[in-house]
């Protein structure tokens, strides 16, 4: 028989390493912001709600980039592919260069999405729930576009991969 950890086992790395083995899809959240293009990686999108339409990422309670990207309000969900490895770690690194060289697409209310991702939502803040060290932000969509050709991002066990068919 195993044993579950008890809590003195619940060290903030011992969590995140049992959290990493569970796959997800990444996304980049986007918009354009007193005219200048912010946005980050998330590795926590999910699909909430059809009526109304509904989806999910949660962000750190200490990003500065959430500060500034959830006065926008449109936001752009871009569902990642699986060449998009770069891509997330670029929007995940330094602030000044987190779209140089992406193609992007602005829509209504600054809503940004890149053009060659899998998915895009045009979204707006629903709601915002707190929890623990991050806080969970329900989008409501307004837009979507889904390409046929291309297989997600996948982030497991700290790295990226892609889907194996």
């Amino acid at each position: 028989m195993t044993v579950l950890a008890t809590n003195q086992d619940l060290d903030p790395a011992r969590v995140r390493e049992a959290f990493g083995v569970f796959p997800t899809g990444v996304v980049a959240v986007a918009a354009r912001v007193d005219g200048a293009y912010v946005g980050l990686a998330a590795s926590s999108f999910t699909s909430v709600s059809l009526a109304p339409p509904l989806v999910s990422f949660s962000i750190a309670n200490t990003s500065r980039t959430w500060s500034d990207l959830r006065r926008s309000p449109r936001l752009g969900v871009t569902v990642l592919a699986d060449h998009h490895g770069a891509t997330a770690r670029q929007l995940a690194g330094d602030v000044a260069h987190r779209f140089d060289g992406l193609d992007v697409a602005v829509g209504d209310g600054g809503a940004v999405t890149l053009v060659d991702g899998i998915a895009q939502f045009d979204t707006a803040i629903y709601r915002e729930v707190e929890a623990g060290d991050h806080t969970i932000v329900l989008l409501r969509l307004h837009a979507v576009r889904r390409a046929e050709e291309s297989s997600p991002l996948v982030f497991h066990r700290s790295g990226f991969s892609k889907v194996s068919p």
